[in-house]
């Protein structure tokens, strides 16, 4: 073996790209703690109230929806779960394709489906809170 196949190579500086993507990452991390503890409060808040306080969920129908739904408060709660669960999810999934995909083109194709999937399953359910009308018929 001679000196020059042990040598290193020189490690090469990180470009603008790379540093873009590495605060992308670190931001995505703090947005999944972040989200994570809201979301905490928010799901056990929406499970003590529904469960305990409000009777258990044999009272929840169409009309206890609407009834709920009237106050911009119950909107606002479960407009922030849908979209905290959607996109904190879809960050978690985002990261598992990232770490588990072989292939660049398996990699590329799975985020997508992902990306549709969150878009569509987040742009529904806030067209369903927004839109929703008690006054079926």
């Amino acid at each position: 073996m001679t000196d020059a196949s042990l040598a290193l190579e020189r490690p090469r500086t990180p470009s603008r790209q790379s540093a873009r993507r590495n605060n992308f990452e670190l931001y995505a991390w703090l947005f999944m703690r972040l989200s994570g503890v809201v979301l905490m409060f928010l799901v056990l808040g929406h499970l003590l109230i529904m469960l305990f306080l409000d009777g258990g969920v044999h009272r929840i129908n169409f009309a206890f929806v609407a009834g709920r739904w009237a106050s911009p408060f119950w909107q606002f709660w479960d407009l922030s779960m849908l979209w905290l669960a959607g996109l904190h999810g879809g960050n978690g999934l985002r990261t598992v394709i990232s770490d588990y995909s072989r292939k660049d083109s398996t990699r590329f194709w799975l985020k997508m489906l992902l990306y549709v999937s969150v878009l569509l399953t987040v742009g529904l359910g806030s067209f369903v809170i927004f839109t929703f009308d008690p006054n079926i018929g």
